[in-house]
């Protein structure tokens, strides 16, 4: 049995994953969160279909709560031992042949998943300085994985890896190089894992080699970004030096004039750290209409909300911008995906964002669009030049695979 225990770790929390791969099927998950709180939480799950007893699966997955202090991320570790200890799946039943570990930037240093090293954690620490708020986290993640997992590889996936096949005109900025290259200035771009996993699934959905694709992936969760794929090699992105490039997010800006920041700091007096609260937390949908949940969005621009009305149009003005954009980058497309929150569950955001893309040879099929189904679909008409469809996006799984390729 070829079992892996994904992690993606944050600040105060992370989530894990146990697959057995031979099946690609998750056993068991869970949630540890508030560490470092007087009152830790943490949150395990057993799939329905990894309880079964023969060839039926049991009809519901089973959810324990464990409330107690978790200081840092190695008593979190222990607390999720404890879990499966007590709740099952048995490690030993189900011993991991390996750890995955999401981190969420490689710089120009990470083209692909590595085994972590002493030597791959000092780069970790060290691209801190272009994740401050991301690789900390992922780092402390791995350590306490490295404590409660001694005698199996641990395998850093980073999110910027599939991206590292950008040509230099799709990653350079314009600015003085000297000072660029000094302080590592260039796009490196995000959701690379996502992105790669969709990808693939969607030329297998169509039925033709990824080779031969020329593909957009639209990512639209919380964070949001779009990627031209060709020949399943990203190609473009809409993410950059961080995750605040490129689209209209839930709270954050994407593309904006940097003078705004100029304007700001020097007429509202406003600090870097200011600058940067603003953009990450207080901008996109929520500095927009007050709320950056896409649902909430919609359902106040339908009872009349003008500010919600505009931070809609918005979002699909930025959407409609970027695909523009690739189209002609690319040449042309064969695939169009929606992945993630937005992506898999707003048919309104999908009907808009591809309304004007009739000359490119796309026709969205209202009813396929509109039915309220799961897994991978196509939304497009029969006589539609491009392929559209949605893909539930399963970035845990993708670490997985890629995990096993460089441990098996």
């Amino acid at each position: 049995m070829s079992v892996v225990l994904v992690v993606n770790s944050g600040s105060s929390s992370f989530k894990y994953q146990l697959l057995d791969m031979a099946r690609e099927q998750v056993l068991a998950s869970g949630l540890v969160e508030r560490i470092g709180e007087p009152t830790g939480v943490a949150k395990h799950t057993i799939l329905a279909l990894a309880s079964a007893e023969g060839p039926a699966p049991t009809v519901t997955d089973a959810t324990y709560t464990i409330e107690r202090e978790i200081p840092d991320h190695t008593a979190g570790f222990a607390v999720m031992l404890e879990a499966f200890a007590a709740h099952g799946p048995a490690l030993d039943a189900h011993p991991p042949v390996a750890v995955g570990h999401r981190v969420v930037h490689g710089g120009a240093r990470f083209f692909a998943p590595t085994v972590v090293t002493p030597l791959v954690e000092i780069n970790i620490d060290e691209l801190s300085v272009l994740a401050p708020l991301h690789n900390p986290a992922n780092l402390a993640g791995i350590v306490a994985a490295k404590k409660a997992f001694p005698d199996v590889p641990h395998v850093a996936v980073f999110d910027t890896a599939f991206h590292q096949s950008l040509a230099p005109e799709a990653y350079t900025y314009a600015i003085d190089r000297e000072i660029a290259e000094a302080h590592r200035i260039r796009r490196y771009g995000f959701h690379g894992t996502s992105h790669k996993f969709v990808s693939e699934a969607a030329a297998a959905f169509v039925g033709r080699p990824l080779g031969e694709l020329k593909q957009i992936v639209f990512h639209l969760g919380n964070g949001a970004s779009v990627a031209a794929i060709e020949g399943g090699r990203s190609v473009d992105t809409s993410m950059g030096l961080t995750p605040l490039e490129g689209l209209v997010m839930g709270t954050r800006s994407g593309d904006l004039d940097p003078a705004v920041l100029l304007q700001l700091a020097r007429r509202a007096d406003m600090s870097t750290a200011d600058l940067d609260t603003l953009l990450n937390k207080r901008s996109g949908l929520l500095g927009i209409a007050g709320v950056s949940d896409m649902r909430d969005i919609q359902e106040r621009r339908d009872a009349g909300d003008p500010a919600a009305r505009l931070a809609f149009d918005v979002y699909i003005h930025r959407l409609r911008a970027y695909a523009g954009a690739y189209l002609a980058q690319l040449d042309g497309v064969d695939v169009i995906s929606f992945t993630a929150g937005v992506g898999e569950n707003a048919p309104a955001v999908r009907a808009e964002a591809m309304a004007t893309l009739g000359f490119a040879g796309v026709e969205i099929d209202p009813e396929r669009n509109a039915a309220r189904e799961r897994g991978i679909r196509r939304i497009s008409t029969d006589a539609s030049r491009v392929e559209v469809i949605v893909v539930p996006t399963d970035e845990e799984l993708e670490i997985a695979r890629q995990t096993l390729s460089v441990t098996a």
